[in-house]
């Protein structure tokens, strides 16, 4: 038997899972993602589509220069490679490399469609300028950078021999990857694991070259299909943490990793992955891009390890084995018996937070004090001790608002745009943790019942003004409603709410309420106050240029958290700098 080969994971979370509808990640977020997947063991990351706007290009080249030397938690691994995307255009491909090449390891994604469809309808060139195309831009971007990677668009429904005939020019203009994308999720894992055999052995020079795979979950085959390709020749896949993307989402990064490790000896490759970290990944992904996992997902879902069935109940108690084939433990769901209450200390903490998924430099300093605050506030006012749920909602909590900090330190700092981008020195910004939140919760009234109106009475301090900022607010649908109505006379600002959530993070009445919100400001065009088309507000404002903020806070007070979520989204927004906006989601969607 031959010897196995390494998998090679390519990340893109940060450029095509932020296609999906309503997300919209700011350059923070797409850092503090961007760091998990270094931590995780990623080897390659798609940072983005840096052409799109300043926006987007600041993003990537921040992840280039402040993520891209990370070696924490990659015991035996390079630095992971920063990619950035770009169409078959030199202004993209120039962009993506200026973008990219702070980073120790990058490497430029070049694209172009194959399929008749595509070079008839929406290219309108013939077969033999597609080929033209491919190896004048897979050229220049060689002249750039040493790795490049080619993806034909929709080669799943291109023709198999022209495909061999596109791909070889690819390889002779100096392509090291190609990625077989399945764009529109057509194809049944029999054929595209054929497609894959095809092209490795009928493509000239194949033999050079790393085969990828990009599978999109159309019909619920984007697993199998990747899956298919490893057996066939692959040895990159493409995937997404929860398997985010547009429509129906793309290969979950989770699901083929865990079915790797969990079948050694059926599959030709290994992974370097710490799975250990797949579930606090999962759950910052999800709070970050407000995509809520679902509760039966593979390996995440929060129903992935339970069963209820007596017949299983038993089984389970007698031989974890009898019906569970991964160790939830080496997913990062822990089954460990350290119960923490009041009376922890701060090693205990540390050992749960490790325990969790959240050791090394997950967390800062300052980080670490606020979550251990937080969590002594919650021991002392929870009957029962403090869950694994409530843990991941106070790491959540304390994350949102050091993210919200960030935006004020940067307020003063502009990005540099491309044409600057050598200038520009990375560490420019302060640290965020040692800058104060523009403003803070001090006190809050809130008046409600059947029968009454809902009054909400909100204080806030004002650290830009160094003072205390008080109005009161009436509201027809409920006091959180009263609360943001409040909040925004104080703040001067008209604000859209476009996602709002809550949930229990474990039983009881004494349960820690996480809430997520989603904010813009209003008055957009392409907000709802600044439409007037039919679609939902959330469609239109999510779709729209207009930046979004986030906010996320946990408290067994669900009031309080959801004023705690919503000021932690509103200091985004007034600390936010209008360079680093991002292009809508029409500009920088491209499809793969």
């Amino acid at each position: 038997m031959s010897a196995k080969q390494k998998l090679i994971i390519f990340d893109t979370t940060l450029r095509d899972g932020e296609q999906s509808p309503g997300v919209t990640l700011n350059t923070e977020e797409k850092i503090e993602i961007a760091r998990q997947l270094s931590r995780l063991g990623v080897d390659i990351i798609e940072a983005g589509f840096p052409v799109a706007s300043p926006g987007d290009f600041n993003a990537v080249q921040r992840i280039a220069r402040e993520v891209g030397p990370l070696m924490e938690g990659r015991d035996g691994l390079q630095p992971m490679v920063i990619c950035g995307l770009a169409r078959s255009v030199k202004k993209d491909i120039q962009t993506a490399y200026d973008a990219i090449k702070d980073a120790p390891r990058h490497r430029i994604h070049v694209f172009l469609a194959t399929s008749d469809i595509h070079l008839e309808h929406k290219l309108k060139i013939t077969r033999e300028q597609c080929k033209a195309r491919i190896g004048e831009m897979v050229s220049f971007a060689k002249s750039l950078c040493d790795d490049i990677e080619f993806s034909p668009e929709d080669a799943g429904r291109s023709d198999p021999s022209f495909l061999c005939e596109a791909l070889a020019v690819a390889i002779e203009a100096g392509a090291t990857t190609l990625n077989i994308p399945d764009t529109v999720g057509y194809t049944t894992p029999h054929e595209y694991g054929a497609l894959i055999k095809h092209l490795c052995q009928n493509t000239k020079g194949a033999e050079n070259v790393v085969f990828s795979t990009h599978c999109h979950n159309d019909l619920g085959l984007a697993t199998a299909n990747t899956l298919a390709g490893i057996s066939n020749g692959a040895r990159q896949v493409e995937v997404t943490i929860n398997g985010i993307c547009e429509r129906a989402g793309n290969t979950s990064l989770e699901e083929v990793v865990m079915n790797v490790h969990t079948h050694p000896d059926t599959y030709p490759v290994y992974h370097t992955i710490n799975t250990r970290l797949f579930y606090s990944t999962s759950r910052m992904v999800e709070d970050l891009s407000g995509m809520a996992v679902q509760a039966n997902k593979a390996i995440v879902g929060r129903n992935a390890f339970l069963h209820e069935s007596g017949i299983h109940q038993d089984g389970v108690l007698k031989n974890k084995q009898t019906y569970e084939i991964i160790r939830p433990e080496d997913v990062g769901v822990t089954t460990g018996n350290l119960a923490l209450g009041k009376h922890s200390g701060r090693h205990a903490f540390k050992t749960k937070l490790e325990e969790l998924g959240y050791g090394g430099a997950a967390l800062s300093d300052a980080q670490f004090q606020a979550a251990f605050a937080k969590f002594k506030d919650l021991a002392d006012s929870k009957k029962t001790g403090v869950t694994d749920g409530d843990m991941h909602a106070l790491v959540a909590d304390v994350r949102s608002s050091s993210m919200a900090r960030a935006g004020s330190a940067s307020q003063s700092a502009t990005p540099a745009p491309p044409a600057a981008a050598e200038e520009a020195a990375p560490g420019d910004d302060a640290p965020a943790d040692d800058v104060a939140a523009r403003y803070t919760l001090k006190h809050m009234q809130v008046f409600t019942g059947v029968g009454v109106t809902p009054t909400a009475t909100v204080t806030l301090h004002d650290a830009q003004q160094g003072a205390e900022l008080i109005d009161v607010a009436v509201a027809k649908n409920g006091p959180i409603e009263a609360t943001y109505s409040a909040i925004q006379r104080i703040v001067g600002i008209d604000i859209d709410l476009l996602n709002f959530s809550i949930s229990a993070t474990s039983s009881g009445q004494d349960t820690l309420g996480k809430v997520s919100v989603r904010i813009a400001r209003a008055g957009g065009a392409d907000s709802p106050a600044g439409s007037s088309q039919q679609d939902s507000p959330a469609a239109l404002t999510s779709y729209g240029s207009v930046p979004k903020f986030s906010g996320v806070a946990a408290n067994v007070d669900i009031i309080t958290a959801s004023a705690n979520a919503y000021l932690t989204a509103v200091n985004r927004l007034v600390g936010h700098d209008e360079a680093n906006n991002r292009a809508s989601h029409k500009e920088r969607n491209v499809e793969i």
